[in-house]
């Protein structure tokens, strides 16, 4: 009953993120989703074929921001918690859940204190690219004017000691 309900509280993570996008599937990618496991730093943020443009990632800060954050994600229950860290932005830290789909898209639903995931209807859909055991990308397509551009996000693996 718990799955049903987590299955059906994702869908709706997944509708309501950008309903004019076409819905992916919940069904879980366990083998990308595994390699994500582990302590992260989101080394860059480039907007490939662009010029550089104003864009606010997940409603905190502005893209740049997000350069030098670090990110944990524990993939046996689908949980994280990343904080921003660059000088001159604004601190910010979250916690959050994840899921990496089959059509290698991840989905990202940031918590504020008290929030239990389940409640909380809105999120994110990134593409999951060029991942190894020590790197990988996040791609968000953003509307700017009339046009669409992406942001990639490029994450390297924190050493463990």
């Amino acid at each position: 009953m718990k799955k049903l309900i987590l299955v059906l509280g994702l869908l709706g993570v997944i509708v309501s993120c950008k309903p004019k996008q076409q819905l992916v599937s919940t069904t879980v990618d366990r083998k990308s989703q595994v390699a994500m496991k582990g302590s992260w730093t989101l080394t860059s943020v480039s907007f490939p074929g662009s010029e550089y443009f104003k864009v606010t990632s997940f409603e905190v800060a502005d893209a740049k921001c997000f350069e030098g954050s670090t990110w944990e994600f524990v993939s046996n229950n689908d949980t994280g918690k990343m904080a921003l860290t660059k000088s001159g932005c604004p601190a910010y830290a979250s916690d959050f859940k994840w899921y990496v789909t089959k059509e290698q898209q991840v989905v990202l639903k940031f918590l504020n204190e008290g929030d239990k995931a389940r409640k909380v209807t809105s999120g994110y859909i990134l593409a999951l690219g060029n991942q190894t055991l020590e790197s990988f990308q996040l791609t968000d397509v953003v509307q700017v004017g009339n046009n669409k551009a992406k942001v990639v996000y490029q994450f390297k693996k924190n050493n463990s000691k």
